[in-house]
């Protein structure tokens, strides 16, 4: 993924139109959690990665199917001010692996499929669309394989972790990268329980809507019975209140 970034910031792709990926398997099923929170976060850091802003608008819709209240497929569309549309389709209840994020440009195409061998993972497919008459015609080229040198991706990790630790750098993926990927996540969160409302991040705090005149509260706090809140106070994620 990294090596698409940079071909991306180079401009290699041309303009980005739009980005969606795949992340579909037959399990790992899970209890405590939804597929959104499972499956999701990876993709939506590449692609806030890649657009290099944040999305003005989410809307998610998806399906319960093995409990009530635990969503198993569901689908993120998400909206740029600069006209980048994006979507992340997970669902663990797929009947083949499919892990793949496809990002098309108005010069270039890529595709990043993480289940091929390690040569393969990255393909750059030249293809546009060229305009004649006022008759838009695509322009086919062929696939081109992006080498990269091969690495263990979880030692890369590991071994960039203890760099930034020694010498201060900065993070590739800090703190405010996974504050912005759990906005994304909370405004699907929100949109998914509301039957694909569309939520504006750029007015959203992310917090519960209800009892506006006391306090707000996120949906993942638990506040126990009995307890005494101010007015005006904000409960944040995954707080418990007793």
């Amino acid at each position: 993924f990294i090596k698409l970034k940079q071909l991306a910031q180079e401009g290699e792709l041309g303009r980005i139109n739009y980005i969606y990926s795949h992340r579909l398997n037959l399990g790992k099923i899970r209890r405590e959690e939804n597929i959104l929170w499972s499956f999701a976060p990876h993709d939506i850091s590449m692609i806030l990665a890649l657009a290099g802003e944040e999305p003005e608008s989410v809307i998610a819709t998806g399906g319960n199917y093995l409990h009530k209240k635990i969503a198993d497929v569901t689908t993120t569309h998400l909206e740029f001010s600069s006209g980048l549309k994006a979507h992340v389709f997970v669902s663990w209840l797929h009947p083949f692996k499919d892990q793949k994020l496809v990002v098309v440009g108005d010069q270039k195409m890529a595709v990043f499929d993480d289940t091929l061998p390690w040569e393969e993972k990255l393909l750059i497919y030249p293809h546009h669309v060229n305009w004649e008459n006022n008759i838009p015609v695509p322009a086919r080229g062929v696939p081109e394989r992006v080498s990269i040198p091969y690495a263990e991706p979880l030692k890369v990790e590991c071994e960039h972790f203890l760099d930034c630790v020694e010498k201060g750098k900065p993070a590739l993926t800090n703190g405010e990268e996974g504050l912005r990927v759990l906005k994304v996540l909370n405004a699907s969160e929100r949109s998914l329980n509301e039957n694909g409302l569309r939520i504006n991040l750029r007015n959203d705090s992310g917090l519960s809507p209800q009892n506006k005149e006391n306090y707000d509260f996120h949906p993942t706090s638990q506040i126990d019975e009995g307890v005494e809140i101010g007015t005006g106070t904000k409960i944040w994620h995954f707080s418990h209140i007793i």
